[in-house]
């Protein structure tokens, strides 16, 4: 091995191992091959990244991405009509970004936190590992995986406006060689939210079968269901949310039905060569989703009466994906290398059906009713068909991309890492309406590069450039018309610096600078406005702040802080304009959590997040207006096997508005919300 080159042992990593600081007291982790492909110290990878663990997870009672984000500089969540998680990285909004661990997982609906063990974000443009898309960064949850070791818990959970929710796991070897491991949840809750239900359940077994001293195989399977009440909010009046109670819900929650059933089976192997690992991942994800949603538009101008509209949508998608990795260390005289050769190929066949509704109770051909601002919330016969424009499509997109990394040890102190991936991503497109079929293939080249210079072991300084495409088919792969299938993907490109600083080993500071680019986005031509023409589309900038660790025995933290400008830089529409903000950016974002040992089985917990004013759409004419929230715990080891934990969410119990989608959608915060947890394990 060269002098200095010190790269952890691909071979002895599995698939989703991980070095966690700590038992339940620590929040961080020391190494993700997620950014890389291999197992890669944090400290020197030149990228922002932000995890947030299972610890952190439990001490605050997570339960869905939105509680995870809070806690990751830089990334929001949107409403997503009530249907979907619809995270903001970096001024970039995305349905698709999310990845399990490491294979795509980008049917739009609510991610449970069940069967998890951890939830990365790797900021900015990552096509290099994951391929198209991700062009503010990617959201990659690694599940819970059977390890060889034998135990368990059961946590029971209850709270505000019924809150109930079981989850369970459970190890099991049953022999030297082969392990099992399952997860499960089941909740049925209710909501601060007038009307609004919540029913799910899921189950992920697993298995891990040693056949050699080389090779491993596991097994996983996942089934997963939920059904609850699609909320879209509030409205806005005068640049503000409309004035109404928290609970008050505009539309009919009765016909406003959700749900989602997701069933992937995956299968790894990996096997040691002697110095040469390879890692084989196949996984195949059938996803059925619909919603249907009875939601406000505007307020009429004197302020007493608000519009409904009405449709309803099906999705249904199978994704079958392969990925073959092959990594190795070596040296070429005094400079080290580990170096990744990887392809990947997948198969996504999707159909979307749509349809307008109508209320037939006012006339045959009514698709927006009026009714009082004091009184939105209704229940009225609606009949739904296809109009003339609703979706009815059928889609297939096909990748096979190569792609090689270098991870260069050019001196004690000095690495570099580059690679470059090709994709060739081909998408066939059948309107069913209309009888049009559009095709496309497109051929991406995405590079990445980067330097770390460790000024001594634990602190480390990196510059960092990248770059991703999104392909005219969109996030959801539906978005082919007669107008766009000819032109270039979106391009978003990122420039990053930073500083990494393991003040302890228990202890870590990180800062990141970025400037990201949004480019060739589809406008109406000013001259033709039968014709698209591409432009420069934004530009967001901006400084990432994050601390992680143990500030002395008994007190463990976690905390961030983003500042974030962004602007659209080229005029796209009438409500899309240069100059505009981004929307659902704020200026300024914090988030503070801390957890204090105060006596042997006695523990607090004390938690702030903050975000400035944001813009509800991107033409800037409504606000969101900025709010500071204070959370709580508190936490009893009841014996060796039990504990129990009582969490306050608002502990103040500030009015706010959480999230939009538009200006006419908007999420009010929760009031105070309260959750007792016991948990038993062995």
């Amino acid at each position: 091995m060269a002098p200095g080159l010190a790269w952890a042992d691909d071979a002895a990593t599995e698939v989703s191992s991980v070095t966690v600081r700590g038992a339940r007291g620590g929040y961080g982790v020391e190494q993700t091959r997620t950014a890389t492909k291999t197992a890669t110290a944090l400290i020197d990878t030149p990228q922002a990244v932000s995890v947030v663990t299972r610890a952190l997870i439990d001490d605050q009672a997570m339960q869905g991405m939105a509680d995870v984000v809070r806690y990751m500089p830089g990334v929001g969540m949107a409403q997503g009509e009530g249907n979907r998680n619809a995270p903001i990285m970096r001024g970039v909004s995305s349905t698709a970004n999310f990845f399990v661990d490491g294979v795509r997982d980008d049917v739009e609906y609510f991610r449970d936190l069940y069967n998890v063990e951890r939830v990365e974000a790797m900021k900015g443009p990552n096509a290099m590992i994951f391929g198209r898309g991700g062009g503010g960064g990617i959201l990659n949850r690694v599940t819970r995986q059977a390890d060889g070791t034998q135990g368990g818990e059961l946590v029971l959970q209850g709270g505000s406006w019924n809150n109930r929710r079981v989850t369970g796991d459970l190890r099991q070897p049953l022999t030297e060689r082969f392990s099992l491991r399952a997860t499960g949840v089941y909740e049925n809750s209710d909501s601060y939210r007038d009307g609004v239900r919540l029913e799910r359940y899921g189950v992920n077994p697993t298995a891990r079968l040693v056949l050699s001293e080389r090779t491993t195989l596991r097994l996983g399977y996942e089934y997963f269901t939920y059904d609850m009440v699609a909320d879209r909010g509030i409205p806005s009046f005068l640049g503000r949310p409309v004035r109404t109670a928290r609970s008050t819900f505009f539309g009919d929650p009765s016909g406003s039905p959700t749900g989602a059933t997701i069933k992937v089976a995956s299968g790894v192997i990996e096997h040691d060569f002697g110095g040469v690992s390879l890692r084989n991942v196949t996984s195949f994800g059938d996803y059925d989703k619909a919603y249907q949603n009875v939601y406000p538009g505007a307020v009429n101008a004197a302020g007493t009466a608000v519009s409904l509209s009405a449709y309803n949508n099906a999705t249904q998608r199978e994704n079958l994906f392969n990925q073959t990795d092959l990594t190795w260390s070596a040296a070429t005289g005094r400079i080290g290398h580990k170096l990744l050769l990887g392809a990947e190929f997948g198969r996504q066949t999707t159909d979307n059906f749509r349809q307008t509704g109508y209320f037939t109770g006012v006339g045959p051909a009514v698709t927006t009713i009026t009714v009082p601002l004091a009184a939105p919330t209704v229940s009225v016969p609606v009949t739904y068909r296809q109009s003339a424009t609703d979706a009815d499509n059928h889609g297939v997109a096909k990748i096979a991309a190569a792609y090689a990394q270098d991870q260069i040890q050019l001196t004690g102190r000095l690495q570099a890492i580059v690679g470059l991936r090709y994709d060739r991503f081909d998408v066939n497109f059948r309107n069913n309406r209309t009888g049009a079929v559009f095709a496309t293939s497109d051929k991406l080249w995405s590079p990445r590069a980067g330097l770390v210079f460790k000024l001594v072991e634990p602190l480390a300084l990196y510059a960092s450039y990248s770059r991703s495409y999104l392909p005219r088919a969109g996030d959801q792969l539906s978005s082919l018309s007669l107008s766009n299938q000819a032109l270039d993907p979106e391009r978003f490109i990122n420039r990053e610096v930073g500083v990494k600083w393991d003040l302890r080993p228990d202890f870590s500071l990180t800062a990141a600078v970025y400037q990201l680019d949004r480019e060739n986005v589809a406008a109406t031509d000013p001259g033709d406005p039968t014709r698209l023409v591409l432009v420069k589309g934004q530009r967001s900038k901006g400084v990432e702040l994050g601390a992680e660790g143990v500030v002395r025995p008994g007190w463990t933290l976690v905390g961030g802080y983003a500042y974030q400008d962004g602007e659209i830089t080229q005029t796209q529409s009438a409500t899309v304009r240069a100059g505009a903000r981004l929307a659902q950016l704020p200026k300024h974002s914090a988030s503070l959590w801390n957890r204090v040992d105060v006596a042997p089985r006695l523990a607090l917990g004390l938690g702030v997040i903050y975000r400035s004013a944001i813009f509800a759409s991107t033409d800037n004419t409504v606000t969101l207006p900025g709010f500071t929230r204070v959370d709580a715990a508190l936490y009893y080891q009841v014996s060796d096997q039990v504990s129990a934990q009582l969490n306050v969410e608002n502990v103040f119990d500030k009015g706010y508005y959480a999230a939009a989608n538009s200006n006419s959608n908007i999420t009010p915060g929760s009031p105070r919300a309260v959750r007792l947890s016991l948990r038993l394990s062995y």
